[in-house]
């Protein structure tokens, strides 16, 4: 179901004035090549689309032809979509015409872009550039190139002073089955909502990132295995026990999670920790998926 938002008037507002630097657009997701691109918002409509046409153009198969347009009011930039077939989404939420609000995140297809307003645009933009870097795109927590790098740090804090260091792999059980069953967006909102029920469940100090696809890694400084267990468990029953939602669907996941411990005298490098913990992973995996392993 689409929210309009605001109704398009029928006689056109007058434009504004180019602003270079009032507005842009950066994409976000996918991490390829594209990532990090910068589309500044100038006081003329702008079309986003496949087609070479297109303004704004998008090489990714999810999105349409033409598939949204830009457009800007006294007030600011609208997003407007041009009836695309896989939908246009503001913060997740499906619209045909509504108003950006600095921040907001534009889904067209598998494509997401971020939109950023202001007189600091500049510095904005360039904060988000180093956001992308560092932060998983599509989930928001950390990626696994700052991953390794906050766990090697961690390792060498371990040895040092001789505390313990507990790492957690989990990921979502036949999660094959709701992309081929309910789409791939659908599978997108769902490691996104994870994530969020996840956050709950451990704490402020620990490492969270998103390591591929729909496996996660935690790392738990100064934690000894029953702390690691008691974390792991609570977030397993957490997932167990929270409703997924996506448009009028209802359905639940669960995660199967594998744990290795680095005790305060054995040494261990980043590889050797999550190596065996993805090994436990497998190992709940076939005692039957929604548990864990240590």
């Amino acid at each position: 179901m689409t929210t309009e938002i605001e109704t398009w008037p029928r006689v056109p507002s007058p434009l504004l004035p180019a602003a270079p630097g009032r507005g842009c657009l950066v994409q976000i997701y996918p991490t390829d090549s594209a990532v990090g691109s910068r589309h500044a918002l100038p006081g003329t409509p702008l079309t986003i689309g496949r087609e070479e046409g297109c303004e704004i153009n998008l090489s990714n198969k999810s999105v349409s032809r033409r598939h949204a347009r830009i457009q800007p009011r006294p007030d600011g930039y609208y997003l407007i979509d041009l009836q695309s077939t896989n939908g246009t989404f503001i913060n997740d939420l499906q619209v045909s015409t509504a108003k950006l609000q600095n921040g907001d995140h534009l889904r067209l297809g598998d494509v997401v872009l971020r939109y950023l307003e202001g007189s600091q645009v500049e510095a904005a933009y360039h904060e988000e550039v180093h956001r992308l870097t560092t932060a998983d795109q599509l989930t928001g927590v950390h990626n696994k190139r700052y991953m390794l790098e906050c766990l090697d740090r961690e390792i060498s804090r371990s040895n040092r002073h001789r505390r313990p260091l507990a790492v957690v792999v989990f990921d979502v059980d036949r999660f094959k089955e709701v992309n081929d069953g309910m789409g791939h967006l659908c599978g997108d909102s769902s490691l996104r909502e994870l994530v969020t029920c996840a956050q709950r469940a451990i704490r402020k100090e620990d490492l969270f990132a998103r390591f591929g696809g729909d496996e996660f890694l935690i790392v738990l400084p100064e934690t000894n295995q029953d702390g690691a267990v008691c974390v792991a468990e609570r977030l397993r029953e957490r997932v167990a026990q929270h409703g997924f939602q996506f448009g009028d669907r209802a359905y639940q996941l669960s995660i199967s999670l594998g744990i290795a411990v680095k005790d305060a005298e054995q040494p261990a490098t980043a590889t050797d920790l999550i190596r065996r913990a993805d090994a436990k992973l497998y190992e709940a995996k076939g005692a039957g998926r929604n548990r864990l392993a240590v």
